[in-house]
């Protein structure tokens, strides 16, 4: 337990000891005049009695009143424990110039914008989303945090161009989840060595509470090996939830003064995606994806949250002063 203002810990301290001082006073001077008045005057002989419970309780109620108010005004704050969800999110956008052909409403970079838009509106605050743009390499724009403001500024930063590399997409998302850089591990390409990845790389470990939401078209142009990138992704227990952005049909856009078609690749998504035990989302016209929110997952975990005490102490105040007057005017028909 905490005090927002323990100074007046020990002022407190020393007005109730001069309370308790002064009512004992008063209880011996009382007693001392019934003394005298008794030597003087004959009365009957259960006049003489203590009153003892019946005289000492209402004022006993009055200086605990006090002493909770006192405490109170010291503002104590406890740290209660609360169960809380949480999570890691990394929103991978591509931004390679294929996303901006228009074969969804308004482009497929603009609906991607929407989509992510909505889903960090969606969020608590306990979720921590970060940002990383790729193209033919990939970087972080924003850092998991759980200022979603931060993070919706930074989607509105994004722009495109270059290619794609959906390995180098995976490989920076895994490196914003775990503070440092990720790269696949060497094999020997001569001896044909393409053994799978199965044990979390280093300096990520287990991260079951993270997830990459990788919104893109699909159209790998080169870079890091995807499959391999999504093993790693997948020994880290990190799923990747792909979303598709764009048609099958296609469109055709310019790019340096060519002409080049361009259409969703669909089953490159869904590969990936299954390596990590993630799912595929198709995404049309900039509308929501049902289920993706529902998808992540994440962890509960015990969180101390401070909570301010004044206003307990005040209530627990309030009703031994209650207490303490209606046992006096019940007793002595007053309240002094």
């Amino acid at each position: 337990m905490s005090f927002g203002v323990p100074l007046l810990l020990p002022v407190a301290a020393l007005l109730l000891l001069a309370a308790g001082l002064g009512y004992r006073a008063a209880v011996r001077r009382r007693r001392d005049v019934t003394l005298r008045l008794s030597t003087s005057v004959t009365a009957p002989a259960h006049r003489h009695r203590n009153p003892g419970l019946r005289r000492h309780l209402p004022y006993l109620l009055f200086l605990g009143a006090l002493a909770v108010l006192l405490f109170g005004l010291a503002r104590p704050t406890a740290t209660v424990p609360t169960l809380r969800t949480a999570g890691t999110v990394i929103l991978a956008f591509d931004v390679s110039n294929s996303m901006s052909a228009d074969d969804v409403t308004p482009s497929r970079f603009g609906a991607a914008q929407e989509m992510a838009r909505a889903f960090v509106q969606d969020q608590s605050d306990s979720v921590d989303i970060g940002v990383v743009a790729f193209g033919q390499g990939g970087f972080t724009t924003v850092q998991p945090t759980n200022d979603h403001a931060e993070v919706l500024a930074a989607i509105d930063r994004l722009h495109l161009g270059g290619a794609t590399s959906l390995g180098q997409a995976i490989l920076t998302s895994l490196g914003t989840i775990a503070g440092r850089t990720v790269t696949l591990p060497r094999t020997d390409a001569a001896a044909g060595d393409q053994t799978p990845v199965t044990a979390p790389p280093t300096g990520i470990g287990y991260r079951a509470d993270a997830t990459i939401v990788l919104l893109s078209d699909g159209e790998n142009t080169g870079g890091p090996d995807v499959q391999a990138a999504a093993q790693l992704a997948a020994a880290a227990g990190v799923h990747i939830q792909a979303v598709g952005v764009g048609t099958d049909q296609g469109a055709v856009i310019g790019v340096d003064g060519y002409q080049v078609a361009t259409a969703l690749n669909a089953e490159e998504l869904m590969e990936l995606a299954k390596v990590t035990g993630g799912s595929y989302y198709p995404l049309a016209d900039a509308s929501q994806v049902a289920g993706l929110a529902s998808a992540l997952p994440l962890r509960t975990q015990v969180a101390g949250r401070p909570v301010e005490l004044t206003g307990l102490a005040t209530g627990a105040a309030m009703l031994l002063l209650t207490a303490g007057a209606v046992l006096m005017i019940r007793w002595h028909g007053r309240v002094v």
